[in-house]
């Protein structure tokens, strides 16, 4: 069921004074099913007033996506303007006067209490009281899927996604630029798996290449067994980094290396073994990276797995005349058709060896095999936009037409990442940054110690600000990042959502189940409530948007929004010493409230905080200090001092 404004109204709809009874603006009469959007002014013994518009997508355009910004007048408000199919001026009737002509012909019912008309507009108010329950109950009942069962995904069919992200080099410590990868791929993943999509995370890791050769020359020269097996990653790094100034220095040694990588090719066993153990010592620290960001996979393949497929997949371009000689002996596709230079992929080196595309190339073919995927989705750097197109056209001219399924999400460039040593290359160093500024913020009030896990909780907190501060704008958008932004007491941040959540939590523990049997929704009229519901109706339009272009940021402004309508409610909508029938209600909406930005949060994947320990929820009998927190309308002023008021504060 649509949890948006059409649910309101299956079963009824506002009446036409002169026809048949029809939906409102948009919406099909319930008798005739609803469609995710739509419509015409009727869709019963069609409206006069205006002719149907050219598509569904107007209509979505027309009606607000969220409550009218003139709250004491709708709820809802339709843009006349906006269905008008043809926009010439000199033409088109007086928008005002149609406007008022198409309320006439709408009577108010058990839905809709009110309808009025604004500038254009026709406004709509919601029986309150409908309003109230019928979101409450369905919050609750849905849980984790509320915004999920919405008639805007009612039709769309379960599809089989490959979602390919993260794809560190193996051999190098996690650097920082994967950082965007990892929790953008699945954030995407997140969001798939909840529509009821069959989700594949593939983690394609860079295992093989020419800097393996040096990385071979280099172990035999300056490796040590000892550093290896203690601290694997920094001893590689270390190895590397001095292999290559020697090979700028001496031939003999960039010789080798590429003797060593000609050996890897052909299957050498020594060369081979060598290259195995620095892989898996690789994965096993990848994994205790990911486990501290919350993510996890379902495969780690790598280029290395399509060393001989790759060499199939010349084979197959060759056959098709496809494969290109150049002088220098490599090999090339020519994707312009008349040997433009700039429209050529290298797919083969003159000795041979395969190269990124041609595996890119192997393994797209691979996967469609195997998991004959509907959609694959590649999240990476918007420096591999060229490398992606010139890939899935190569597919296109071999014949392969599942290559429109594949699709590349690019995002910009992270800038200014430096710890107080200096510039952080590494993202175990931004993780471990962060949980120390979170101790130390914390440690200034006395009773930190009293948490039972306090370097958890730091770091949850601190994974929130961190991913909250990536997600709020275009992912394509570069963006300076800033540890003052991050950790900033004033403005929207990670930390305010945890807090909010961690507080609304507690709430719930505190005066525990018994007032969450049944509610009357006469007692959540107040305009503090109204504006809550009023956004938690609309969960499913945000969900939908970011499910169209998979961008986080739609739903990370809805949470912000939520968390501050909930402060606000918070501090005026009292539980403690009102009547029980007033605090079982207003539990109803904070425990709605947490579902909701619980369940946001996970899908963005961030872990919600919770307060269990004894003395956290004995901090709840006294009031938590806010008057240092907001302004007087509810902007949160302060969240740091918040979270830590509520997690630390002594009895």
């Amino acid at each position: 069921m649509h949890s948006g404004f059409p649910a309101l109204l299956r079963g009824s709809g506002a009446e036409v004074s002169s026809g048949p009874r029809c939906c409102l603006i948009g919406w099909q009469h319930p008798s005739g099913g609803l469609p995710a959007r739509g419509g015409g002014a009727c869709r019963e013994g069609r409206s006069e007033v205006l002719e149907e518009p050219a598509s569904w997508s107007q209509t979505w355009r027309a009606v607000s996506a969220g409550p009218s910004p003139v709250r004491e007048v709708a709820d809802f408000q339709l843009s006349v303007d906006s269905l008008l199919e043809n926009n010439n001026d000199h033409s088109r009737p007086d928008i005002q006067i149609q406007a008022m002509r198409l309320a006439e012909k709408l009577k108010c019912d058990t839905v809709v209490s009110e309808i009025s008309t604004g500038q254009g507009t026709v406004n709509f108010k919601i029986n309150r009281e409908l309003l109230t329950k019928t979101v409450l109950q369905q919050v609750i009942e849905d849980g984790s899927k509320y915004g999920l069962k919405s008639e805007l995904f009612s039709g769309l069919p379960k599809k089989r996604i490959v979602v390919e992200f993260s794809s560190p080099n193996v051999a190098k410590k996690f650097h920082v630029g994967h950082l965007r990868s990892t929790i953008i791929g699945n954030f995407i993943a997140n969001l798939k798996e909840a529509l009821g999509h069959q989700v594949t995370r593939i983690n394609y890791l860079g295992d093989w290449g020419m800097q393996f050769g040096l990385l071979g020359t280099g172990f035999q020269l300056f490796g040590y067994e000892e550093k290896l097996q203690s601290s694997p990653l920094q001893h590689l790094f270390e190895v590397y980094v001095q292999v290559n100034k020697e090979a700028a220095d001496d031939k003999n040694v960039a010789k080798s290396a590429h003797e060593f990588f000609q050996r890897l090719e052909l299957g050498d066993m020594q060369a081979l073994a060598l290259w195995q153990k620095f892989r898996d010592l690789s994965i096993d620290e990848y994994m205790r990276i990911y486990q501290r960001l919350g993510v996890h996979f379902d495969e780690y393949s790598g280029e290395s797995f399509y060393r001989e497929k790759s060499q199939e997949v010349l084979k197959l371009l060759d056959s098709k005349g496809l494969l290109q000689k150049t002088l220098k002996g490599t090999a090339v596709v020519d994707l312009s058709g008349n040997g433009d230079p700039s429209s050529v992929c290298t797919v083969m080196r003159s000795d041979g060896t395969s190269l990124y595309a041609t595996r890119d190339l192997a393994a797209a073919i691979d996967r469609m095999e195997k998991y004959n995927f509907d959609k694959m989705i590649y999240v990476t750097d918007k420096g591999q936009k060229k490398h992606f197109q010139q890939v899935f056209q190569i597919l296109q001219i071999m014949g392969y037409d599942w290559a429109e399924r594949c699709q590349h999400v690019p995002f910009g460039v992270v800038q200014g990442m430096k710890t107080r040593r200096g510039d952080v290359t590494f993202l175990e160093d931004v993780l471990n940054e962060i949980r120390l500024r979170m101790l130390q913020n914390m440690a200034s009030i006395k009773t930190t110690k009293e948490l039972e896990n306090p370097e958890e909780t730091a770091e949850q907190v601190g994974l929130a600000a961190l991913i909250i501060q990536d997600f709020r704008g275009f992912l394509l958008s570069d963006y300076q990042f800033s540890w003052d932004r991050v950790f900033q007491s004033r403005g929207d941040t990670g930390v305010f959502l945890q807090y909010t959540h961690a507080r609304l939590h507690s709430l719930e523990e505190t005066f525990g189940c018994g007032y969450l049997n049944d509610f009357n929704t006469a007692c959540l009229q107040e305009p503090q409530s109204v504006s809550i519901l009023q956004h938690l109706l609309r969960f499913d339009e945000v969900l939908y948007r970011s499910s169209q272009d998979l961008q986080p940021r739609h739903i990370v402004s809805y949470l912000l929004t939520l968390s501050h309508l909930a402060a606000v409610a918070h501090r005026t909508l009292h539980v403690r010493n009102s009547p029980p029938e007033v605090a079982g209600a207003r539990l109803h909406l904070f425990r709605a409230v947490r579902s909701v930005l619980a369940n946001g949060m996970k899908l963005l994947g961030i872990t919600p905080l919770h307060l269990t320990s004894r003395r956290q929820l004995m901090s709840q009998q006294s009031p938590i200090d806010t008057s240092e927190c907001f302004s007087p309308k509810g902007k949160c002023l302060n969240s740091l001092k918040l979270f830590q008021n509520i997690l630390l504060k002594e009895n």
